[in-house]
Order: C-alpha cells, then sequence, then structure tokens
C-alpha cells in the first residue's frame, strides 16, 4: 500500500479521504435512521462503523418511494378512483386520494422502514 502523509505540527498524519455516495436519504431514510436509532442500536452503530449508513439510508428510501408508487396504483384499481371521477366530482377524488396514500404508506412503514 502506498500511503501518503501530511506534516501537521511535529506529527505525520495519513491523508485519508472518506468516501460517501451521493444522493439525498430522503423522508423514508430519515424515518428509517431515527427507527434504527431509536429502536436497533447496535446495527445503526454497526453501519455507521463500516460507513454504509447512508448508502443503507438511501436504499430504504427508494425502496420505500418504489413500493409507494406500485401500492397506490393498485390501491386506486381496487377502489375505482380514476380520472373520471375527478372531473365529476373533484373534492371527492382528493378525499379518496388522500385515503389511498395514507393506507400505501402505512403499509410501506409496516414493510420497509420498520423492519
Amino acid at each position: 500500500m502506498n500511503i501518503e502523509y501530511r506534516q501537521e505540527g511535529d506529527v505525520l498524519l495519513p491523508n485519508i479521504k472518506l468516501e460517501e455516495p451521493e444522493g439525498d436519504i430522503g423522508k423514508y431514510g430519515r424515518m428509517r435512521k431515527r427507527f434504527l436509532k431509536e429502536h436497533h442500536r447496535a446495527e445503526y452503530y454497526a453501519l455507521i462503523m463500516d460507513m454504509k449508513l447512508k448508502e443503507h439510508l438511501m436504499e430504504i428510501n427508494e425502496a420505500a418511494n418504489e413500493r409507494m408508487d406500485v401500492l397506490e396504483e393498485q390501491l386506486k384499481k381496487q377502489q375505482g378512483v380514476t380520472e373520471a371521477l375527478k372531473g365529476q366530482d373533484q373534492m371527492e377524488w382528493v378525499r379518496r386520494m388522500n385515503n389511498i396514500r395514507n393506507q400505501a404508506e402505512e403499509i410501506v412503514l409496516n414493510e420497509i422502514v420498520y423492519q
């Protein structure tokens, strides 16, 4: 191994550059982080020590968002929420869409974020 050093006073320190993945951990990543920190401390600190926490949180966020999209589409079909309904009764459409979103999010939190 070829390691470069820099002089800091009387001490030589290795030039170490930590590389983190680029990107945002998002809503579900932040929720997962809080969950791990509060309920699974050993796993949380193991991810930190392995420098894989951000990568893990980004993966959780991506999986949760993809699952949300799939569930919302399935629930819309199941409950008959269409663009025609939106044209007929916009407030009813909004009410149903909010309900669908809440149902999908509850499933995602239990399946992915809080596992």
